[in-house]
């Protein structure tokens, strides 16, 4: 049994599909069906039902699939710890990063990619809800986002700075010269915000439970978008401060809040292994400029 055969077994039992597994892993169609046909004849049993139209698992594929994962899952580590073997000099870092990290961020990829030029970094912009999930599935090595308001047991949170939320205008609006604005002023606004499921919107259902008062009158999901209608508009958004660092024309003014409290975190997969590339972009991030400001209260 060759971790080959697993990959292709697993390939086919995800998509159901000779063809598209057989892409996705960039082999032919027959190359495949063969490799699969040598792992059944080792196995002494069939893992697919096969016809002219449909693929699906047997009941010795259902019960070889998890173990199969699990051997391709525990192999990649291996290899992982091979390459930290090699000082770092090749390998590919996965992170997943909310939209309010991206400021953060800059700085800490550049002098990772300097540093280290033989290492990919694959950066993923996803919701929180959506990067767990991929931190859950071993897609990424760690995820940037605020601390969740319900803790998930299988991560661990390593808390980076503590930052609020924030009413953002653009800079010659009524409440730009403000240095707090309360929930009842908010009210008398009206606000284009954040979808639900994005990290300052979570924040801000908690402060705001009942939102009948509210005048509302655009969501959106693409902070980007956003930011460039409160630029060119007099509506107000709730976001987290660090979301318009470097950002020209918009001013955050704090939420005056007892709730008001985010900690920016690291989160990393309970008891699993931590990639040396990992440890090392995190100390780069906790030494960064971003990072030490938000830490020491100077922004």
């Amino acid at each position: 049994m060759e971790l080959r055969q697993l990959n292709y077994f697993v390939k086919v039992a995800e998509t159901l599909s000779f063809s598209e597994a057989a892409r996705n892993v960039c082999v032919t169609q027959s190359t495949l069906s063969q490799q699969i046909r040598t792992l059944e004849g080792e196995l002494g049993t069939a893992l697919f039902v096969r016809d002219s139209h449909n693929v699906d698992l047997t009941e010795a594929g259902r019960e070889l699939l998890p173990y199969a994962r699990q051997t391709l899952i525990a192999a990649a580590q291996g290899e992982s710890r091979i390459y930290d073997l090699n000082k770092l000099a090749v390998g590919t870092l996965n992170i997943g990063v909310t939209y309010s990290f991206g400021p953060i961020l800059t700085e800490s990829v550049l002098t990772f990619m300097k540093a280290y030029p033989r290492i990919k970094l694959n950066i993923y912009y996803r919701p929180m809800s959506e990067l767990m999930d991929m931190l859950a599935a071993r897609e990424v090595d760690f995820v940037l986002a605020y601390r969740p308001s319900t803790p998930l047991p299988e991560i661990e949170s390593h808390v980076l700075f503590d930052n609020k939320l924030a009413a953002v205008v653009r800079d010659f609006h009524t409440l730009a010269d403000k240095k707090k604005v309360t929930i009842d002023e908010l009210k008398t606004y009206e606000l284009a915000l954040p979808t639900r499921g994005l990290q300052a919107r979570n924040a801000l259902d908690v402060m705001i439970p009942d939102y009948s008062k509210l005048k509302i009158r655009l969501e959106l999901n693409e902070v980007h978008l956003l930011l460039n209608i409160i630029r060119q508009s007099n509506l107000v958004t709730v976001l987290a401060e660090s979301t318009i660092d470097n950002e020209k024309g918009i001013v955050a003014v704090p939420i005056d809040s007892p709730d008001n409290e985010m900690s920016g975190c690291v989160h990393l997969l309970r008891d699993s292994y931590h990639k040396n590339s990992m440890r090392e972009f995190i100390r780069l991030l906790e030494e960064s400029l971003a990072v030490r400001k938000r830490r020491n209260g100077w922004i």
